[in-house]
């Protein structure tokens, strides 16, 4: 075949492909670090917060709230989670403690929080691992909010820190000790507090060097209740720094199930809590 009809036929067959793949560009993402999407999912902390607030808990009023974590790339359980955190009564909130994501992609947090917002409850998240990766940090800040924030609901008070210190390479700031002793030092006018981060100051990927100040500042911090934790997707509970102060892991999508947390305080003001473990 001469050469002069060959041409044609090669930019025929790019152009060809082209058009095969941008007919079903609703399946391309242009860029796994694009985390451009619909208004309604981003700052989704603040419009959860929001929600909250729109069912003030009473004072003196019992807090009961669903602890679990690390979603990742869990979708089908997130559903069956969903459809049994609906059954439950007399819940306030839910708090999911990092890793929404498998590769920090807004892709990813956006499927989670699609399942996530048929919850009859607001829901909260502090940041994971995962969620660092690649651009994952500034898709969980455009989708969710801040990666340190604090919040109170009803007596209680919710301080929410990134302590994932590895993904900053162990630079000594990260988890933000100054914040986090400002925070816990100052109730707001709550009757206890709650600490909730991704990493558990016991293990490796937390900068072990900021470890014990972190500790301290816990076993310190007034009318504080317990710390949360996930990463480990796996439930656990005790004291490990023999201080005073609870430690709870939470399960990971994957284990099909959750923890409910009811929180109230005892005649003498003292935070106490009952865990119940919920298999879905």
């Amino acid at each position: 075949m001469p050469s002069s009809t060959l041409l044609p036929l090669r930019r025929l067959s790019v152009a060809a492909a082209a058009a095969f793949l941008f007919s079903g560009c609703e399946l391309l993402e242009f860029s796994p670090s694009d985390f451009r999407g619909p208004e309604s999912q981003t700052n989704l902390t603040q419009k959860n917060l929001d929600r909250l607030a729109e069912h003030p808990l009473p004072a003196g009023d019992t807090l009961r709230f669903v602890f679990t974590g690390d979603s990742q790339r869990f979708y089908d359980q997130a559903e069956s989670l969903v459809e049994s955190v609906n059954q439950q009564p007399g819940l306030s909130l839910m708090v999911v403690a990092g890793d929404i994501s498998d590769f920090g992609l807004a892709r990813e947090m956006r499927w989670v929080d699609k399942r996530l917002r048929k919850l009859n409850i607001p829901y909260l998240t502090v940041i994971g691992n995962h969620d660092h990766v690649g651009n994952g940090r500034a898709a969980y800040q455009h989708i969710f909010g801040p990666l340190n924030y604090s919040f109170v609901y009803g007596d209680t008070k919710f301080i929410m820190v990134d302590t994932n210190s590895r993904e900053y390479n162990f630079n000594g700031r990260i988890p933000d000790l100054p914040w986090v002793q400002q925070q816990v030092s100052d109730l707001q006018g709550a009757k206890r507090q709650v600490v909730m981060s991704h990493v558990p100051p016991q293990d490796l990927d937390f900068d072990q060097n900021l470890m014990p100040d972190y500790t301290r500042m816990l076993a310190e911090a007034p009318k504080l209740a317990f710390e949360l934790n996930g990463h480990r997707h796996d439930f656990s509970i005790g004291e490990p720094f023999g201080d005073g102060v609870t430690y709870i892991n939470s399960y990971a999508f994957e284990e099909n199930q959750y923890v409910i947390l009811t929180l109230w305080n005892d005649a003498d003001d003292k935070p106490q809590f009952r865990l119940k473990k919920v298999q879905f």
